[in-house]
């Protein structure tokens, strides 16, 4: 299964001007070089100014200190195991007592599932941050949601990590948002291990896995470790680096126990090995060398190896075991810490506000000024809660800190570290770190500093929203926390939007998916304890003429006193279809039948007439009114009877013109796998959508048709259905009327 490239959508202005199009932006950024030799010059940079300050013993202990840091997340597709990766890890680091499953029978649910929905669905929402210590290492870990819906939660946590694990399902594969994590991973340059999870279910391959993740993923990858035995029979694995089995023993596998590799697997084993050996070698010259000397290559040479290649992005190290079982999670710790790379060891870069933006390759040190990037939002307890990755310097309780972005200058009144939903609160934090403050009021994306520099970090990509909904409080007193819950999830969430429509009046709110509105739906009735109606947003059909029509109406009313009289006659008739307007208004009477000054009051009364249609209600449009006659009296004439003629007028004539119904229409673009044109196809000719265009592209195809927007609510749910993609554009998109509208008539 091949995946949908990221896009971005826009709106046509063409032969039906009310469409999407959908273009495939550019793959991932080119690997970075030489990011070790950089980070060596940064660190050694603010190690001379530190050394001038006489500062030794903080030089070494902040060195130390970023040596044995690791800033990770943990991603996949939906229920591969993440969040059970991340207890289990939480588990055997001491930072819980108690393995709790995410839909466990004592109803506790995981760790990192904090809110109450995630544990009724069983599926994580938002990302959480965790912190725990692994053989003398601190490990940052950010575990994401897998599901589609939810994307920009991965998409931001990912843009402030150094590492991530890409869980593999051993059964299902490569599948569809596996795909999309992994273009997120390549698109913010993060180096990866991969961990092929669930070796205890039944049907379970993880060579076949492996070879997906190099076809599919494309992936310069091999197994760092093999299983002794599969499904019911798995027992533990064999590190193909050290040559040693592994078992895990004890009531949770906290055990773990080497023992020299069985003589049944001898034989696999070595070939396995040569194997790593040979991929590694392909992106490594130092063991390349050693490889064609037919040297024998140590454990630690071959550890080196795979540590250069993979903090190079060259290379993937794939891990094996089964979370749930309590298999394989200490050795995957091990790697993060062998393989993965220290804040150090990544480039990272600002834009210096005050030289045009140039890049500025920050030092990643204490040493340097205060950069830091609010890269998440929560509204907590105690106020905003605002998630910080320190770049550069120590940021300190009570300190003054600036927002680049706005200019302001603000307090820091608490430091948090966070563990899932709750705060451990501290003092400082320096570069490398991932901690939070609560009290500052910022928007995602916005950069901090201590004032004495002007950088801006890049922030992290957004994907367009793509599906819409109709939503308003059932009840009329919830207006005020309607409207509160909406500005809050706005702020919290880029990919959810909230609009209304000036036509219909009703209040849209857009998404990646119908979960991932249903969810902001439930958490509106939840949070705020406001019921909230929710249906598909009115289409705006529009009406038209399609013959010529006379009219002659005379409104006369006497009530005492000064009546009201006016006479209109005259014809409509439709417009050609190269007119730059949708309605004209013509004068043609000659003489005085009509004073002049009531003429604009005429004009008004046909425009407010043509703002409903006798059909369906909705605006009439490509019509022109000719005024050739009429009558006025001398005291009851006014501006007021004269439009309520035009009004009337308009009404008596209209459905002599045969009136019919337009309907906006989208131009859809779509790439999907070759293998599902057919079904795509088909589904396009279900919605009345005609094919206009279709090209292959690589192992795609790129369908181009013209489709009702009315038959598209819903679409990118039926899409993703039927390719099993999970990260596509060509979705229902509400179209508001700020766009050229031009329709095609629907015969309803």
């Amino acid at each position: 299964m091949a995946m949908a490239r990221r896009s971005a959508s826009h709106l046509i202005s063409s032969f039906r001007p009310f469409s999407l199009l959908l273009q495939p932006l550019a793959d991932a950024p080119s690997p970075a070089a030489a990011a070790a030799a950089a980070s060596a010059r940064r660190a050694m940079s603010s190690a001379s100014a530190m050394r001038a300050r006489g500062d030794d013993k903080e030089l070494a202990r902040w060195r130390e200190s970023m040596d044995r840091m690791r800033n990770i997340g943990i991603s996949a597709h939906i229920d591969s195991g993440k969040t059970t990766l991340t207890e289990r890890v939480l588990y055997y680091t001491g930072r819980i007592h108690e393995i709790h499953e995410v839909r466990g029978r004592d109803g506790v649910g995981a760790k990192m599932d904090s809110m109450d929905l995630e544990r009724e669905k069983g599926i994580t929402i938002q990302s959480a941050a965790t912190y725990c210590t692994w053989n003398g290492y601190q490990v940052n870990i950010i575990d994401t949601p897998g599901h589609v819906d939810f994307t920009v939660e991965v998409e931001r946590a990912l843009r402030v990590l150094d590492g991530a694990i890409l869980v593999l399902c051993s059964v299902g594969g490569v599948q569809s948002q596996s795909i999309t994590v992994d273009r997120q991973m390549k698109r913010y340059e993060i180096p990866r291990v991969a961990f092929i999870n669930k070796l205890d279910r039944m049907g379970a391959d993880p060579w076949k896995v492996l070879n997906q993740a190099r076809a599919k993923l494309r992936h310069q990858s091999a197994a760092v470790q093999v299983p002794i035995g599969l499904e019911e029979e798995f027992e533990g694995l064999v590190d193909l680096v050290e040559l040693k089995a592994l078992k895990f023993e004890g009531g949770s596998g906290q055990e773990v126990v080497s023992s020299d590799v069985p003589s049944n697997m001898q034989d696999f084993v070595m070939d396995k090995r040569r194997e790593l050996i040979e991929v590694v070698s392909e992106v490594d010259d130092q063991l390349a060398e050693a490889f064609l000397s037919d040297e024998p290559i140590s454990a630690d040479e071959l550890k080196a190896a795979i540590r250069r290649a993979t903090t190079a992005r060259k290379f993937i190290p794939v891990y094996m075991g089964s979370a749930f079982k309590n298999k394989g999670v200490q050795p995957l710790l091990n790697g993060v810490l062998d393989y993965l790379p220290c804040p150090l060891e990544v480039e990272n870069h600002a834009l210096d506000q005050n030289n045009s933006e140039e890049k500025v390759l920050l030092s990643g040190t204490p040493a340097g000024p205060l950069v830091a990037l609010a890269f998440k939002l929560e509204e907590g307890r105690f106020g905003q809660l605002t998630y910080l990755r320190i770049y550069d310097g120590v940021i300190r309780k009570g300190d003054f800190i600036h927002n680049v972005n706005t200019g302001k200058k603000i307090k820091v009144p608490r430091l948090v570290r966070m563990h899932s939903n709750e705060m451990e609160d501290i003092q400082e934090a320096h570069a490398g770190q991932i901690v939070a403050v609560f009290g500052v009021d910022c928007a995602s994306g916005d950069t901090f500093t201590d004032g004495s520099v002007k950088y801006t970090m890049t922030s992290m990509h957004v994907a367009e929203p793509v599906m819409s909904l109709a939503v308003n409080p059932i009840s009329k007193d919830a207006g005020g926390q309607f409207s509160k819950a909406l500005n809050r999830f706005q702020r919290e969430d880029p990919t959810f939007r909230v609009g209304l429509d000036p036509e219909s009046g009703q209040t849209i709110i857009s998404g990646m998916g119908e979960l991932h509105l249903d969810i902001y739906v439930e958490r509106i009735k939840r949070e705020y304890k406001v019921d909230a109606k929710v249906g598909k947003p009115r289409v705006n059909f529009r009406e038209t003429i399609t013959q010529r029509a006379e009219f002659d109406y005379l409104h006369k009313k006497q009530s005492g006193g000064q009546g009201q009289y006016g006479r209109v006659c005259g014809y409509i008739e439709p417009l050609p279809s190269d007119s730059e307007g949708k309605f004209e208004f013509e004068n043609m009477i000659i003489g005085q039948a009509i004073p002049s000054n009531f003429i604009p009051a005429i004009e008004k009364g046909f425009k407010e007439a043509c703002n409903s249609g006798s059909l369906i209600g909705h605006p009439v449009e490509n019509i022109r009114i000719t005024l050739t006659d009429g009558a006025s009296h001398a005291v009851d004439s006014s501006e007021l009877a004269f439009k309520l003629a035009a009004i009337y007028a308009f009404r008596q004539c209209y459905t002599t013109a045969k009136p019919v119904i337009l309907e906006p229409v989208m131009k859809v673009e779509m790439k999907v796998p070759t293998e599902f044109q057919g079904t795509v196809t088909g589904d396009i000719n279900k919605r009345k959508g005609i094919i206009v265009g279709n090209d292959q592209e690589g192992d795609d195809t790129v369908v181009v048709c013209h489709v009702p927007l009315n038959n598209m609510f819903g679409y990118s749910t039926a899409l993703r259905s039927m390719t099993q993609l999970h990260y596509n554009k060509s979705a229902w998109f509400f179209v508001s009327k700020n766009c050229e509208e031009n329709y095609e008539i629907s015969w309803m």
